[in-house]
Order: C-alpha cells, then structure tokens, then sequence
C-alpha cells in the first residue's frame, strides 16, 4: 500500500542528497544529482530520492536513474550489503554457509551486467563463493541453479517485461523459490542498517568505485553446468511423447517463436532440441537480446495481438498457425494460435494452463497408472485470482489443489513445502502467463514450458485437434469459466489507489447496502447481484470463515479484496506489486454453455468497474487496446 509519510521538506532532501552524492560510484549520477543540489531543484530531488525504493515483491524492480528511489550502482551495493547481512543473521555466518555460496545471473537489459557484477563483489569480499553466470541467462536458470547447487541463494538482475528504462533485482531464498514473508521484511531492514558502502573509508581515501575481479577465487561460473543438466533433466522428467517427437517436420507442425528482444531464444531452442521436437521458426526482428526494445513499446507478450504482430506476420508467412513467445527474461511463456473463423487468438493463462495441467495429469497417469490414494497425493497450486477450473479439475480427477496469494513467490514455496511433505507436485500457474511444470526448480519457467507446450500441441495435432477443440472438450467436462481480466494505471503518487480501496472498506452506512465486518463495511451487491461472502487479505478477513479469518496469509504490503457473488460471480480487485497498476480479475462459470458464462461475465465485469473501480472519477488511465 502506499505510503501515509509526510513529504521531506526541502532540508531532508539536500541532506540525502549529500549523502548520496559521497557514496555514489557513477559520476554521471553523482554530477546530476549535485546539478539538483546546487539549484536546489526541490520537485527533481522529490522525485528521485522519495520515497526509497522498497524492497518486496520480487526484490527490487524501478527505472535505472540516480537517486534512492531508482535503480543504480549505490541501490545495488547496499541492497546486497544488506542481503549479505541477512544470509549471515539467519543461515549462519560460518565458513559452510559461505562455501554454498550465491547463484547470481543477469539478463539483457541496459546495466544489467555491471549490477550483477557489483552485486557479485559484495559478496565475494564478505568470503561467499560467487557462482555468477558468464553470459546472459533466462531468469529460470538461476532458481533451478540455487536449488541443485545447494546455494545459500540466489539473485537475478532483471525486470522481466517492464520497460526498457527500468531494471530489477530479484531474490532466491535457499530452497529455490522467491523470498516471503518474513524474509522480505528481515532483509529490508537489514538493507537499512548497511547503507553505508563497506569499502569505503571514514576518512575518502578509498575509491568510490568497486572494482570487479574476474579472476577471485571464490568465483565461478556455472552457466555450462547448469544448463546442461537443465536441459537433460527436463527433457527426462517432462518429455513424454519423445518417439512420436522423432518424426515431426517443422513443414508439417510448424510453429513460430519470438524472444521479444529478450535472453529466451538460445534457452527455448536448447529446450526444443532436448525434447527431439523440430525447429521453432523464429520471428527475427525479435529474436536477438535489444535492450532497447525497438519493436515493441511495452516489451510484455502478454499485451496480445500488438505485442505479438510481428511474430504473427512471421506465421502467416511461413503457414504456421501457432506463436509461442517467451518475456524478455523467459520466465513466462504466450501462446496464441490461428482460427478459421476468427484468425489470430491469443490463448488467456488460465487456457494455456487448463491445457498444460490436463496434459501434465494425463501423462502422469498414463505413465503411473496411479491408485485412488496416489492420486490424492498429487497436488496442482494456483494463484487466488486465477481461474476456479484447476479447483474443480482437482475435485473430479481426485488430486489435491492450493490457492496462494498473487505472486509466484507464493505458489513456488507451496510447492516447495508440497515436495518436503511427500506429495507429488505437477503444476502451477498464475493467470498473467507464469507456469511451473514438476518440481526440478521452484519458480515459473517459460523455458520447459514451451517445450512442453510444443509437445502438446503437437500431439493435439496428431488427433486432428486445435487448442480451442481441446479446450472445448475440457471445459465441457470441468465447467464452462470464463473470466475477464484487465487493469487500470494509476499514479502511484497520487494516494488514489488507497482511496479507491479504503472507500470498499468504508460502504455508506446503510444495513442494506453494506456488510459490516468488524471495523469495516463492504458493499453488499454490485450490478444488482448480492455479494455472498467478501475477504480482504490486506487485513486477514474473510466473511465465509466462521472465524472470520482469511485462510490465506494476511499481506498488509498490498490492497486485495475479493467479492464472491450469489450467482457464483467472483472478482478481485489488486494493487500490482511491480507497476503502477490497479489489476481486477472478474469470474464466472456455468454449467450449460461456454456463452452463458462469457455473457455473465461481461456483465458482472462492467459492474464492477462502473461500481467499485470507478475509472473517470478516480482519474485512471485504461491500457490501450491492440
């Protein structure tokens, strides 16, 4: 949630700024910020210095620029100062702990590699053992290389498909997955008491700079390593029709592939050669690592037809009537496909992972021809605002389902406690594209999943099938969900976004409009339909508990609120960790048909943005349409 701290006034800001500009190792950076101080430019120091980059969801993740509130050199030095720190407080500070060392990996973006690269030389003067990847790296590779290098952790510099001006410094916790609560909380503290640069003398006799040594020898690196097995690992727990694979063409199955500028294409590729499937036909103006981004304005295939236009230019060309499309960083993976009525489709997650997750339990019953009981030892793990079809998949096909909170830090350490438990782990996903295929890493992967996808595919081919026929079949069997989800911009410094939420929490007091809840009160209905049960996570409640507790973890670090309707409707409303974005997600499912759920939805959709989201009068901006 935003922060209630009152602004600095101008003497705050001049005094931060000195601070930076002496510890600061970038010139240009340091000369910028003193051009602010000498003018006393109090609206670009705000701006720059306030309020300091939080670190949470994912790490860190703001535009490369000087000053506390972005991505630089200095941020860098005393976030991982901090991370060393913590590793140290909570792991132990002894030479064992030290010797596991840290796994840290870069992507193609602007400064990424000097990020990693000071990051690696804190760690490495702190008497860690640094495994840093030699070349860029797909972000999955760096949770599975934490995991089965037994590493103290793990750290990414990338901002996945955010813009090419911004950067991100993502963070592995030993047991592979994206850190939680109380680590997040632990290391930003620890973040606060090490701000100063260590190497840097009380009396300025030492160089701002820290200089990287590429010959220390604690340092590695592991990328030949760790990919090899990667991809000898995957292609042996996740092919599963490598016979049938053998006797592919790309002229008979053909598919198509775009890096989106990104580090994904060499990875796929490799992925796609494991599992003996023919060659992707790649989309090459995207295909090569551009920090610059020049063919997309938002480098995220999950925008749709516009960030997928040149890829789709690329099928039509060569007949091809599939696109798979990796994120710049490739942890996530796109699908869209052609129809003949309709022409190009982009599959929503929630299709992409219905399919993946009926193939992944097909094959694993195939394979183990499992009891009753076995069954109910596996387990699939969904985000909350991702679509109810895996939960009444699990209800039918008699395996176990979780639901986490949004985020793949959540679902990852699910999994994570499914496997130390001794149930089987097969699948999870979230909505916005991110799939995770068995346990061999423990974060979502574009990478594999593309391969498996492919594998799929192609298999629905061989039946005379499309994805949108498979899907038909699968929603006739587990119900008919359609969702609607989207989201609006809003500015962060504008308070809006508490105001919006705060005001769900504070309903005209009117016992039939409204649902009191301890100190709060909740709309009652919405576009004529009465709300069933609301739970708000930010502060742990849950009308439908007899306890009133929510059974998912409190998150006081973000709005969430969830309304579930009398006709089955449910919606959620979310502030995105990672953007300036206000994010609805709104469900509903029928029995009957495909177009009665997609006509209640649009419905319950509208309502809700015209009711409880109300965009022009709380000044927020729609994404622009493709």
């Amino acid at each position: 949630m935003s922060s209630a701290a009152s602004s600095p006034s101008l003497s705050d800001l001049l005094s931060t700024a000195r601070e930076y500009v002496s510890w600061e190792p970038r010139e240009s950076h340091r000369a910028a910020v003193q051009g602010w101080m000498d003018s006393a430019d109090e609206a670009k120091l705000k701006q720059h210095f306030y309020p300091r980059i939080a670190f949470g969801t994912a790490g860190l993740r703001s535009r490369m620029a000087p000053g506390y509130h972005h991505m630089n050199d200095l941020v860098i030095l005393q976030t991982t100062q901090g991370f060393v720190r913590y590793i140290e407080e909570t792991q132990g500070s002894d030479e064992a702990v030290k010797a596991k060392g840290v796994v840290i990996g870069y992507d193609g973006r602007h400064n990424s590699r000097r990020f990693a690269e000071l990051a690696s030389t804190v760690f490495l003067n702190a008497g860690f053992k640094v495994h840093l990847f030699g070349k860029m790296v797909a972000t999955p590779f760096i949770p599975y290389a934490v995991l089965h290098m037994k590493a103290a952790a793990g750290i990414v510099v990338t901002a996945s498909h955010n813009p090419k001006d911004d950067n991100g410094y993502k963070v592995y916790w030993n047991n592979g997955a994206q850190i939680i609560p109380p680590h997040d909380a632990g290391i930003a503290a620890s973040i606060g008491r090490n701000l100063k640069p260590w190497h840097l003398k009380d009396d300025g006799s030492s160089e701002l700079d820290l200089p990287f040594n590429p010959s220390h020898p604690n340092l590695s690196d592991p990328f030949d390593d760790m990919t090899s097995s990667y991809f000898q690992q995957a292609s042996s727990l996740y092919c599963w029709s490598r016979g049938e694979n053998k006797k592919l063409k790309t002229e008979t199955c053909p598919v198509v592939y775009t890096a989106m500028h990104g580090v994904g294409a060499p990875f796929t590729t490799r992925a796609i050669e494991a599992f003996n499937l023919p060659p992707l036909i790649p989309t090459p103006q995207q295909q090569d690592a551009n920090a610059d981004f020049p063919t997309v304005a938002f480098p995220n295939p999950e925008e749709g037809k516009g960030a997928l236009k040149l890829a789709m230019e690329t099928a039509d060309a060569h007949g091809a009537n599939l696109i798979l499309a990796n994120d710049p960083d490739a942890d996530r993976l796109a699908v869209a496909e052609r129809t003949q009525t309709h022409g190009w489709q982009p599959l929503n997650g929630n299709e992409i992972a219905l399919l993946l997750a009926d193939w992944v339990w097909t094959n694993y019953v195939a394979q183990n021809n499992p009891t009753a009981e076995q069954k109910s030892n596996c387990c699939m793990v969904a985000s909350t605002v991702s679509s109810g079809v895996l939960a009444a998949m699990a209800r039918k096909e008699g395996f176990h389902f979780y639901d986490t909170l949004t985020g793949f830090k959540w679902m990852g350490n699910r999994a994570s406690q499914a496997v130390a438990s001794g149930q089987t782990f097969l699948f999870a996903y979230e909505v916005e594209i991110g799939f995770l295929v068995g346990s061999m890493s423990l974060d979502k992967d574009g990478v594999r999943t593309a391969a498996v996808f492919y594998e799929l595919y192609s298999a629905l081919r061989r039946q005379g099938l499309t994805c949108f026929d498979k899907l038909k079949q699968l929603y006739a069997k587990y119900g008919f969900f359609s969702m609607r989800t989207s989201y609006f911009f809003c500015d962060p410094t504008s308070g809006m976004m508490d105001k919006i939420f705060n005001r769900l929490r504070a309903w005209p007091q009117d016992d039939n409009e409204s649902i009191p809840f301890n100190d709060k009160r909740y709309p009652a209905s919405c576009g004529g339909v009465r709300v069933s049960s609301v739970r708000d996570v930010t502060f742990g409640l849950d009308t439908a508990q007899n306890d009133g507790r929510s059974l998912l973890p409190k998150d006081p670090s973000s709005h969430m609120i969830t309304f579930r309707f009398e006709n089955g409707c449910t919606a959620t409303m979310r502030n995105s960790g990672t953007e300036p974005k206000l994010k609805y997600y709104v469900e509903c499912s029928s029995l009957e048909s495909k177009e009665a759920a997609q006509g209640l939805t649009e419905k319950m959709t509208q309502a809700i943005i015209d009711t409880f989201i109300q965009p022009n009068e709380n000044q927020l901006q729609a994404p622009k349409t493709s």
